[in-house]
């Protein structure tokens, strides 16, 4: 199990390192669209609202996705160093991960079976960190 958990952790930081990826083109988005609103002609005050309001929620979506990656990533790392506290986090996140189909909820499935598996517990004990 040894294998299967340390596994889990490589996928959680590449999971993580797509989600950061992925955020940082909609920081690239949101910012066009922020350039896209400041070049509207004086007149067109409804576009410039609007290109506000886009800029703003990719903003705020990239926000989570930078979280949520930087979380995976930071819980996969620990979970390779197999600490007890990672294990419990995991979990969580692979409970999250559940609803973002299909990688997401084929990531938690795995998660589920080795970090639950009565063979993985023992990886965690006596470990402190």
């Amino acid at each position: 199990m040894r294998k299967h958990v340390d596994l889990v952790g490589l996928l959680f930081v590449l999971w993580g390192g797509m989600s950061l990826l992925l955020s940082v083109s909609l920081v690239s988005i949101g910012i066009a669209a922020t350039a896209i609103g400041a070049a509207a002609a004086p007149a067109a005050s409804g576009g410039k609202v609007t290109a506000g309001i886009v800029a703003a929620v990719f903003f705020v979506l990239a926000a989570a996705g930078l979280v949520f990656g930087a979380v995976h990533v930071w819980i996969g790392t620990r979970l390779r160093r197999f600490r007890e506290w990672a294990r419990a986090f995991a979990i969580v996140l692979a409970a999250v991960d559940l609803v973002l189909i299909p990688f997401g909820t084929a990531l938690a499935i795995y998660t589920f079976w080795a970090l639950l598996n009565a063979q993985s517990k023992p990886l965690f004990e006596d470990r402190h960190g």
